[in-house]
């Protein structure tokens, strides 16, 4: 997802001068403004790890008509509240006319990856009514830095219910997943923000391409470009019936062994990227049914795995249109190519999706992507995206083609 510390953020600005804005993360580990491009700062974590017995054990004060809950995602009850809470209070865009709506098979697949703690999937409710009023998780992943691969937490859905956005429970949901999360001995964070908060270890922007433009268009996404016509339009944007790749086909089981490879080999390349094992791929990239898509390309000759590319979707419910309730959206995800050029492997990508009836097929200007951005007529977004690094300095922020890591 675009943003994980988004409602944080948003709460903030709302309420606060920049003054008083960054308060509570100058008081966090994380690195500051000030500090930026200082050579004499040494890269790696901010603060040592606490002896575990110092880890306080007991969770943060919550305002008097609330409590903490553990939410199980298991149950589909569970799984129903969380899905309910986020469909109507998580991200907007600043126009208020899109809302992120994943789907309850999303946030299963999301928050329960290999190694994962249910003790990091954390609800705030009231006490009277039970029902959930916030949300924010982590799951663990192995992270590599430059050389270092590191266990961190990545941070992701925090989701306060719009009625409470003025009771200041961000800092203390941020501060309690991070308790937790030191619980399990782990010191580091990745998450990302539509905003800017102390300090960027890089900033991408989303790139949007139409699948379906007059759609788009009717919506208020896209606007017709001038001297187009919607007709022109439609034209531009059309893509093949099938992809051109031989040997283009759906991921599979079988495919782990070789898929892990090819990604451990391409990603090795990049200052920040996830360390992926067999484990990792067979979660994050086998194909799930409206959840994530991968696709291999076998060489009709030696049967050998040469390239692969994905992406997850996520739909936004369209806010107050008549005629259109959801925007079908795919997010690529990670690609690698060594046989088939990139652009065509990414063309094939955007042939599938079109099939599978997405409206939009969205990209980060991160990895190697730009190299087929523009090409194949991806459109830059409003939104940036701001990636951070809890903990953990990086002397100056990476460009985003030195970034292969995307967060849900």
């Amino acid at each position: 997802g675009e943003n994980s510390i988004e409602a944080l953020a948003r709460r903030i600005q709302e309420s606060l001068t920049v003054e008083q804005r960054h308060r509570f993360w100058e008081t966090q580990p994380v690195g500051q403004f000030r500090d930026v491009g200082d050579s004499n700062l040494s890269e790696g974590p901010i603060e040592q790890p606490t002896p575990l017995s110092e880890v306080k054990q007991e969770p943060y004060t919550l305002p008097e008509a609330y409590e903490w809950i553990t939410c199980d995602m298991d149950t589909n009850e569970m799984c129903d509240e969380v899905y309910r809470l986020l469909a109507n209070n998580y991200v907007e865009d600043d126009e208020n006319m899109f809302r992120f709506n994943y789907s309850k098979d999303f946030l299963q697949w999301a928050l329960r990856p290999p190694g994962y703690y249910k003790s990091w999937h954390i609800g705030v409710q009231v006490k009277a009514s039970r029902k959930l009023v916030a949300f924010i998780t982590g799951v663990p992943a192995r992270i590599r830095v430059r050389g270092d691969v590191i266990t961190m937490a990545e941070v992701n859905f925090l989701c306060v219910h719009k009625k409470l956005r003025s009771k200041r429970l961000a800092p203390v949901m941020i501060k309690e997943v991070t308790r937790r999360v030191h619980l399990e001995n782990i010191w580091q964070a990745a998450y990302t923000a539509g905003v800017v908060i102390p300090t960027p270890i890089a900033t991408c922007q989303y790139w949007h391409r139409s699948l379906n433009p007059k759609k788009l268009i009717d919506v208020g996404f896209s606007r017709l470009g001038p001297r187009m016509t919607m007709s022109r339009t439609i034209k531009l944007y059309k893509l093949p019936d099938s992809p051109v790749t031989s040997g283009f086909r759906k991921m599979e089981l079988r495919d782990v062994p070789a898929v892990t490879r090819l990604v451990r080999g391409y990603l090795s390349q990049f200052v920040v990227a996830p360390d992926f094992d067999e484990n990792d791929v067979e979660h994050w990239l086998l194909p799930k049914e409206n959840v994530v898509d991968g696709y291999v390309v076998e060489s009709p000759e030696t049967h050998e795995i040469t390239d692969f590319c994905s992406f997850y979707t996520l739909p936004s419910t369209i806010l107050g249109n008549p005629n259109y309730s959801t925007l079908k959206a795919a997010y690529s995800y990670y690609n690698v190519s060594t046989k088939t050029p990139l652009i065509q492997l990414m063309n094939d990508a955007l042939v599938v999706a079109k099939k599978k009836d997405y409206d939009v097929f969205n990209a980060l200007d991160i990895m190697e992507n730009e190299s087929f951005l523009k090409e194949l007529k991806f459109g830059p977004g409003d939104g940036k995206l701001h990636y951070y690094l809890y903990n953990y300095r990086l002397r100056n922020p990476l460009k985003t083609s030195e970034l292969g890591l995307v967060l849900l």
